[in-house]
């Protein structure tokens, strides 16, 4: 079956590139982006995973952990990351699972017998530190994944969290979001003193609260 909204992320115990972890136990208390390639040495995913490393002080500052998944050996990910490095100029220094028997894969989805029997596709999901998952997003293998877009997600998912906001379409850091229908419009000016702006009733906007 696979996940959903709202559901558990599954625990799980894997090697990965730098040494044996427990999925729960290595995550805490985070933020987390998990993901998964096909395959190491592929050529979408070389770029995917340098992209990664270059934005570790975003993720960080987003209290955000990344893993990857691959279904190669830990062996293989040393020589791939070495690759990465050098073609990206970066340094991958985030987990990269090794997941030989599929075992991730199959926890979480990542294999869709339409596209491939044995392949994982680009399946991506953000888990909040209530271990729910709050995002799933899935793109064939030929396209690589939108960086920019999963670092937007998640600004937007840690306001709603923290301000009990929403964002509207194509939003962007430092504009304008939503305050959730669940607030009255006379309690507004209580949970934000910056203002407000009703555009409808059931469309009330203000600046963004964390800024």
């Amino acid at each position: 079956m696979s996940l959903r909204l709202g559901d558990d992320a599954p625990n799980f115990k894997a090697q990965t590139s730098i040494g044996d972890i427990d999925f729960y136990d290595y995550i805490q208390d985070s933020w987390v982006v998990l993901y998964s390639h096909p395959a190491d040495f592929t050529p979408v995913c070389t770029t995917e995973l340098g992209r990664t490393a270059q934005l570790k002080n975003e993720f960080e500052k987003r209290n955000v952990k990344v893993l990857a998944v691959s279904v190669d050996s830990v062996e293989d990910h040393h020589k791939w990351i070495k690759d990465i490095n050098e073609t990206q100029n970066t340094n991958v220094d985030f987990p990269l699972i090794a997941d030989k028997d599929r075992e991730v894969a199959e926890l979480y989805d990542m294999i869709h017998p339409n596209a491939s029997a044995t392949a994982t596709v680009r399946s991506v999901f953000v888990i909040g530190p209530d271990k729910k998952v709050k995002l799933t997003l899935t793109y064939p293998a030929s396209t690589g994944r939108n960086f920019d877009e999963i670092l937007r997600v998640i600004d937007s998912l840690q306001l709603t969290a923290n301000y009990s906001v929403a964002t509207p379409a194509d939003w962007k850091h430092g504009e304008d979001v939503i305050v959730v229908p669940a607030i009255k419009t006379e309690d507004i000016p209580g949970k934000f003193p910056k203002g407000y702006t009703e555009v409808k009733p059931y469309l009330r906007t203000t600046p963004q609260p964390n800024l």
